[in-house]
């Protein structure tokens, strides 16, 4: 049985042994490309501020919509899932070009409202987190206010559902928090929910 004390104290443990550690942690995991970014992709239910210098009539506040895209004057549809804001930009600046001499465009996210991420079960704040910065599994517990003491901590997991189909991650608490098979420790994405039975 753990307590939240301890549930807490393994959870800051393992936070100060990475940090210490220096280390950068490849999260490969079943076969899949689980590769930490820093940089932020687009969802889905993000807000961008979009203006173009000295044209009053292209500063608009976007909404990518539920199938990713949005709409631009003068640069039609433009599909921003997946995005970085420096690929939307260079797209808008490029497709612009033909009506605006050197545009100077800019794109900024003004909210993020589509990456989000949930945890369910034996926890002291189950729910959804939204998050814009690279969240791993450890992470999301933290932020769902730790384990409660009767929580199945090495039965854990975490369903993600890509092309339609739903997959599995399993992950033994007890192993991450003692340093052991860090690639359990996957970098969740949007829309992952973390099962704490």
């Amino acid at each position: 049985m753990y307590s939240t004390r301890v549930v807490f104290a393994a959870l800051l443990w393992a936070a100060i042994g990475c940090c210490a550690a220096g280390e950068s942690v490849s999260m490969g995991h079943r076969g899949g490309d689980l590769t930490p970014s820093a940089t932020y992709h687009l969802q889905p239910g993000d807000v961008l501020d979009v203006s173009v210098w000295k044209e009053t009539d292209l500063q608009k506040e976007i909404l990518i919509r539920p199938d990713g895209a949005f709409n631009f004057p003068l640069a039609g549809e433009v599909d921003a899932v997946g995005k970085s804001v420096e690929d939307v930009r260079a797209i808008l600046a490029e497709r612009l070009k033909k009506y605006v001499p050197d545009p100077v465009v800019t794109v900024a996210v003004k909210l993020i409202g589509g990456n989000k991420i949930y945890v369910l079960g034996r926890v002291n704040k189950a729910g959804e987190f939204p998050f814009s910065t690279p969240l791993d599994v450890m992470q999301a517990i933290s932020l769902a206010g730790g384990a409660t003491p009767f929580a199945a901590l090495n039965d854990i997991v975490i369903l993600r559902r890509h092309n339609g189909r739903q997959q599995a991650f399993s992950f033994h608490y007890a192993d991450v928090a003692r340093g052991r098979d860090l690639s359990q420790n996957i970098q969740l994405e949007s829309g992952d929910t973390v099962v704490v039975p």
